[in-house]
């Protein structure tokens, strides 16, 4: 009951700086442009008490707030994070489409605003970020074509953990600009490079970021064997692992799915890439049969898998033949009776399997806790102030104590 007069005065004060004409606009814009200062003096925080995790959560509340992005709001908020006149912020306005209207409101909204004297690289990058976004909301994909490269330009000149998080969305949209754009292609080496530089800089997040950029790149091409390439020279992450197979085996299923399909495959242009999964699902269907059974003939191993060939026999052979020379089974092959033999798997705990499992468990539970102690934030010299006051306490309590002292020898001399 007693909130509805509070919204009454606050419509009434609200519309009185600005023209009667724009009152949608205003109404809208103040909203969102106190969430982007909110979300700025998170990442403000973020960025002087070394916290990522306040950073990610800005992120996070950036994508959330995109829908209710203009150009005023925008560039409201560019007058507020960046110093005007500056380079970063003259480039990034240029990019921001032109209309009489909405600079109205935007000169009206700034000169309330008060700009930051220092901007730090967290807030700058952040800026990129939301420019882009914005750009590519607004399907202006040639803007966001150049504001993505200089945005990738000024990210190599800055090395800092607050920024990799940042950083990473910034990889994602600017190969995303390229792709809307039909130039992926000319970002190729410049990933790779990136990615290199991630790599020297101990930037997890973006040596995932970029590894998966440059699969989607070459995938689009349907370069499959540089994809493959890439992949298996690329170092893997405990934490964020995030592995995909065809577990079952069963080639008839899998035929099934990739006919019924099979038109959605050709518009995604990854037809291709579903044929060389067929080898994977044989394989993993080949697996399976050799842990199950100690000896078998080489008819059932091609009625198991399924083969429909002229001569499945021969294909299983082959098959096999080629999974054991791989190393994917361990298994023999009696060509003289047609059978593959597995060799017996003997007692796990007599190898150094387990030994190998704990010791990862444990690697991965003093990382954990590594990671937590850096996440901790002590006040700064908090010990040495408290061993100071205490000092200095005992000091004065001494000094009270012999002036005291003094005065009642002077007392007793009297």
């Amino acid at each position: 009951m007693s909130t509805a007069p509070a919204q009454d005065v606050e419509m009434k004060e609200t519309p009185a700086p600005v023209a009667a004409s724009s009152n949608s606009a205003t109404s809208a814009a103040p909203s969102a442009l106190q969430h982007l200062k909110e979300i700025a003096s998170l990442i403000e925080t973020g960025a002087y008490a070394r916290e990522v995790r306040r950073i990610a959560r800005a992120i996070r509340l950036t994508m959330a707030l995109r829908r209710k992005l203009k150009t005023s709001v925008v560039s409201a908020f560019l007058n507020f994070a960046l110093t005007p006149g500056s380079e970063p912020h003259a480039r990034l306005s240029s990019y921001l489409p032109k209309d009489d209207h909405e600079m109205e409101v935007d000169t009206a909204t700034s000169v309330v605003q008060a700009p930051v004297k220092h901007s730090l690289p967290e807030l700058e990058i952040f800026s990129y970020l939301l420019v882009l976004i914005f750009l590519i909301d607004q399907k202006k994909y040639s803007e966001a074509k150049a504001c993505s490269s200089a945005s990738i330009a000024r990210l190599k000149n800055i090395n800092r953990r607050t920024v990799d998080v940042l950083a990473s969305r910034l990889y994602f949209y600017y190969s995303l600009s390229y792709e809307h754009t039909g130039d992926l292609a000319e970002i190729r080496g410049n990933l790779l490079a990136l990615h290199q530089i991630a790599t020297l800089r101990h930037d997890e997040l973006g040596q995932e970021t970029l590894l998966n950029l440059l699969l989607r790149n070459y995938l689009h091409y349907n370069l499959y064997d540089q994809a493959e390439k890439l992949r298996s020279k690329a170092p893997r992450f405990e934490a964020h692992s995030n592995q995909q197979a065809v577990r079952i085996g069963d080639l008839e299923l899998f035929k099934s799915v990739a006919e019924k399909f099979s038109a959605t495959f050709s518009v995604d242009r990854t037809h291709n890439l579903i044929v060389r999964l067929r080898h994977n699902v044989i394989r993993t269907g080949l697996r399976n049969i050799s842990i199950s059974y100690s000896r078998i003939s080489l008819a059932d191993v091609a009625k198991k898998l399924r083969l429909d060939s002229p001569n499945p026999v021969a294909d299983a052979e082959s098959i096999v033949s080629k999974a054991i020379r791989d190393g994917a089974i361990d298994a023999t092959i009696d060509h003289a009776k047609g059978w593959m033999v597995s060799k017996e798997t003997g007692d796990i705990y007599s190898t150094n399997e387990p030994q190998m499992a704990f010791n990862s468990r444990i690697a991965f539970c003093l990382n954990m806790h590594n990671e937590a102690v850096r996440a901790l934030r002590f006040p700064p010299n908090s010990h040495k102030e408290k061993e100071i006051a205490e000092k200095r306490r005992e000091r004065q309590q001494q000094e009270q104590e012999l002036a005291k002292h003094i005065a009642e020898e002077d007392d007793d001399e009297f």
